[in-house]
């Protein structure tokens, strides 16, 4: 039960920022936040459930055999819980960012592409190839390098369908390019590696 609840703390605090910082601006820009959000979560709750905070990173997880099916579900469903939790506190207090969301090829392959990098640089990590000290850094890392990737391509650089939601640009592109994008990446990464 734990580390369901690790999940739903750590997605609802990726969201948090992420849709604040969208909605209100700040002076660090919103995909380093997410970063240094998502590396401290990786530091301080990846013990407890590996600090997927992403259904996406689940999925890839699952498709390499270091998530069990039912588990996956649970961390999916936990990790929409967070968002979910998120956006309402979002939109009761200063509202919700309006952002344009289109759902198009050339979308779903920036979401695609950018998780692909952002999850190679986890699977690195899973596997034990990145010291332990720095898996944060590595994880953060990544997923500013992903963000940037989507959002040069053309989309609004999310990577992550529970976060989508939370700030209201979720629709299949913001859905399934992650996902394929985590499932692939993760898939090169073992190829590569083993």
């Amino acid at each position: 039960m734990k580390k369901y609840i690790a999940e739903v703390l750590g997605t609802g605090a990726l969201t948090l920022v992420v849709a604040l910082s969208l909605k209100i601006g700040f002076v660090v820009a919103t995909p380093v936040l997410a970063a240094l959000v998502l590396m401290l979560f990786v530091y301080s709750i990846g013990h407890v459930s590996g600090s997927h905070i992403n259904p996406a990173v689940t999925m890839g997880l699952w498709s390499i055999g270091k998530v069990k099916p039912a588990e996956a579900l649970m961390y999916i469903i936990a990790q929409c819980i967070g968002a979910f939790v998120a956006m309402s506190v979002v939109s009761s207090t200063v509202g919700i960012a309006p952002l344009t969301v289109v759902n198009s090829l050339a979308v779903f392959g920036a979401e695609f592409l950018g998780t692909f990098f952002f999850t190679f640089g986890i699977a690195s990590a899973v596997y034990g190839k990145t010291p332990q000290d720095a898996s944060g850094l590595v994880v953060g890392g990544s997923l500013l390098l992903g963000i940037t990737i989507a959002a040069l391509l053309g989309s609004n650089g999310v990577l992550n369908p529970a976060v989508a939601f939370g700030i209201g640009s979720l629709n299949l592109a913001y859905v399934f390019g992650p996902i394929v994008g985590s499932i692939i990446g993760m898939r090169m990464y073992k190829f590569l590696a083993h």
